[in-house]
């Protein structure tokens, strides 16, 4: 992700989030040497998705994920997640953790389909709303790597 990717991430964000980070929140990322920003583009660098994850202290934490609404179902979310696991793995972290919001249920069939398990709840988490979190991990495999 470049700052010339923010005005798409920014359209897909804003879409798909009640509460959506601000162009702000994603600029202080970009310098930060433990986050991952990532942009799937188009053939004509339009943004098609994107993700944020960052690996600290061997531990990996998916922070946001999107795929543009019109775009979704077409495996760019999984694409995303998967880059996700090989930088992880190359990061050498041995765990990757999320939280999503409990009636997203579509983002929770992507992550068991990718191997994650149910945690925990964490009540009334997203303070927009108050809904809770549901927690997922999975350890990150040396196989990962080689996504």
């Amino acid at each position: 992700m470049r700052p010339s990717d923010l005005d798409g991430v920014m359209e897909i964000e804003e879409a798909s989030f009640p509460t959506p980070w601000s162009r702000g929140m994603f600029l202080e990322d970009f310098p930060r040497d433990f986050s991952d920003t990532l942009v799937a583009a188009g053939p004509e660098d339009e943004v098609l998705g994107y993700s944020v994850c960052w690996t600290i202290a061997g531990e990996s934490h998916l922070l946001n994920i999107a795929v543009h609404p019109s775009r979704r179902g077409e495996g760019i979310g999984r694409a995303l997640l998967s880059e996700c696991l090989r930088r992880a793995a190359r990061a050498g972290s041995s765990l990757i953790f999320l939280e999503v919001r409990a009636g997203n249920e579509a983002a929770q069939r992507l992550y068991r389909s990718m191997g994650f398990t149910f945690r925990g709840i964490r009540k009334g988490y997203y303070t927009d709303t108050g809904e809770d979190a549901v927690i997922f991990d999975r350890e990150v495999r040396e196989s990962d790597a080689a996504r």
